[in-house]
């Protein structure tokens, strides 16, 4: 009798080690690379958004407190000693954190041009650095 070649009996198929179920180092080492040439691409664009919200909640945070000083001396006839003043009185909730320092407490004031007239006629952020326009944060 003949064996044809291709014809594979069943007994020499049992002496095939079997293939485990998982990845190979290879398959592991690209799927890496491919993950961190993504986060390659995504990270600046991420950090650039942040900085822009900052600066978005910066801008809103000033536009808040100047109205609500301008109400205070339509109000009150005066302006404000502090911004504390403008909590008391309820016209802020509570003095906003600047979110370029993470503080509420490094805003900066500005006097009136009549001293009895109180103490706070404008604010500005305390936070030291640049804006992605070019504009220095203490300008605003």
């Amino acid at each position: 009798m003949i064996l044809h070649p291709m014809r594979i009996s069943r007994r020499s198929l049992c002496h095939f080690p079997r293939s485990r179920p998982g990845f190979t180092l290879i398959e592991l080492l690209v799927v890496l690379a491919i993950v961190a040439t993504l986060l390659a691409l995504v990270t600046p664009r991420y950090f650039r958004t942040v900085d822009h919200s900052k600066e978005v909640a910066l801008k809103q945070s000033l536009s808040v407190m100047r109205d609500a000083i301008d109400k205070f001396h339509g109000d009150q006839g005066v302006y404000p000693d502090s911004l504390e003043a403008l909590v008391e009185k309820r016209y802020l909730r509570s003095v906003p954190v600047d979110p370029i320092s993470e503080s509420a407490t490094t805003w900066q004031t500005t006097a009136p041009a009549e001293q009895d007239k109180g103490k706070v006629y404008d604010v500005k952020s305390g936070a030291e650095g640049q804006a992605a326009d070019g504009s220095s944060y203490r300008d605003w």
